[in-house]
């Protein structure tokens, strides 16, 4: 699923086919991160995850997504989707990278989108369990410490 391209002791990157966001030239290649080798297992489990995210689920990613969009003003700019439509969001917004946000196989499937909206903001979100903790800009403020 994932096609490694960097293979580190302190940090791994390698890319996988989004079936849902999209990237900033409207493909469907992101990329993920994992902090070692080691977890390229856990990287695996949190991009099955990651493509398999429910219909309310991705549904809330969106209507949080279109509310950053709204509090950064771009409502002013063009014309968002209605809350019932709110998947169109991904219109005006891309994904760059999946981060693995787990220690161990033993951790509770948890990771970190990044992205950024056309309204010039950078814009995130963490799911931890396949439920969605966090959607915004200040996405890496839950990420696990070391």
């Amino acid at each position: 699923m994932i096609h490694w391209l960097h293979q580190e002791d302190g940090f791994c990157e390698g890319s996988f086919k989004s079936h849902v966001f999209h990237d900033e030239e409207n493909g469907n290649e992101l990329r993920v991160g994992v902090k070692s080798a080691a977890l390229k297992g856990c990287a695996e489990r949190c991009v099955e995850a990651f493509n398999n995210l429910s219909e309310p689920v991705i549904d809330e990613i969106c209507k949080e997504i279109l509310n950053c969009a709204k509090e950064c003003g771009m409502d002013e700019e063009i014309e968002l989707p209605a809350p019932d439509k709110a998947l169109d969001i991904l219109n005006f917004c891309w994904f760059t990278t999946l981060y693995v946000n787990m220690f161990s196989e033993d951790d509770e499937i948890a990771y970190v989108v990044e992205g950024e909206g056309d309204w010039g903001d950078v814009v995130g979100f963490a799911v931890k369990n396949n439920k969605v903790i966090y959607v915004g800009t200040d996405y890496f403020d839950y990420m696990k410490e070391d």
